[in-house]
């Protein structure tokens, strides 16, 4: 073989190489959970993303949901501290501050233990709920506590990915390691449709169990805390917190006529209208918010 002949066969091989490199799927990233205190999970390939800017508000400016915000932390803090809590689902009306809550007691929580641990808050997508055995099998070993936290979780009709849910929670035969607790929002208590249940009621032999089959993923999370809509009382407190946060300059009775104006609009009275509101006014007075 002359060495002209040898260079194309190594071109070519190269060339080849090259192209099957291509094909080969990207390699998984590996997970560094001291990177932040907040993820995102990508069930594909299997990665917690960190997320170094979080979306939320201080818990101070959470309004008219006093007692669930105070059972929802008191629950989170026995959990940060390695005492027993429970799965948490918080349900009701839309705008109320659900997953606010929830995202404002895991801040309120880390800055009040500065020299311990941090807690960690790991947001799963409703669609990646089937993978949570993955996940939770990549947490147990963690030197960390884990709030799993999935916004606006329900199911729809032929969708059986909830009796993942339900093993994964409580059902399974390792059960939710110690490390890890799930927080869900729902507007449905039960998570499924009524009229998903009542079909199963009426066409089930037994239909008291077809009932109790769909109800029986709710009974996996220990505490319900109910949102329910706001008085105006409330929506007004709701937008002088955040004016007095804000440091926004108006007078008092322009913004009361201003905020009525605009649920009036909207026509709602929710802690989100409030918040709506809120980036409205500033817009319209020129002045900035605060991060």
């Amino acid at each position: 073989m002359t060495e002209n002949t040898l260079e194309v066969l190594t071109q070519k091989l190269d060339r080849l190489i090259e192209a099957v490199g291509r094909l080969a799927p990207d390699p998984v990233p590996q997970s560094n959970l001291n990177a932040a205190d907040c993820f995102v999970w990508a069930a594909n390939p299997g990665f917690l993303e960190p997320v170094h800017r979080v979306n939320r508000v201080d818990i101070g400016l959470i309004r008219g949901v006093d007692r669930v915000r105070d059972i929802l932390v008191d629950n989170t803090e026995r959990f940060a501290a390695g005492l027993p809590a429970n799965n948490v689902l918080l349900w009701g009306a839309r705008g109320m501050g659900k997953s606010s809550l929830v995202k404002s007691t895991h801040a309120a929580i880390n800055a009040a233990r500065q020299d311990e641990t941090p807690l960690k808050l790991i947001e799963i997508h409703r669609e990646d709920i089937d993978t949570l055995p993955k996940l939770m099998g990549i947490l147990k070993t963690a030197p960390f506590r884990f709030i799993l936290f999935c916004d606006d979780l329900s199911f729809d009709h032929d969708d059986t990915s909830y009796k993942s849910l339900k093993a994964a929670l409580e059902g399974g035969v390792e059960g939710r390691p110690n490390n890890v607790i799930f927080y869900a929002t729902s507007n449905r208590r039960h998570l499924l449709p009524r009229d998903m249940i009542d079909n199963e009621r009426s066409t089930a032999i037994n239909p008291s169990e077809a009932i109790e089959e769909k109800v029986s993923l709710s009974d996996r999370f220990g505490l319900w805390l109910g949102f329910h809509k706001c008085s105006q009382d409330e929506y007004l407190d709701m937008i002088d917190g955040y004016v007095r946060y804000h440091e926004l300059k108006i007078e008092p009775d322009a913004l009361r006529a201003d905020a009525l104006e605009w649920a009036t609009t909207r026509g709602a009275r929710s802690g989100r209208v409030a918040w709506q509101f809120i980036q409205d006014l500033a817009g319209r007075l020129c002045q900035p918010l605060k991060d």
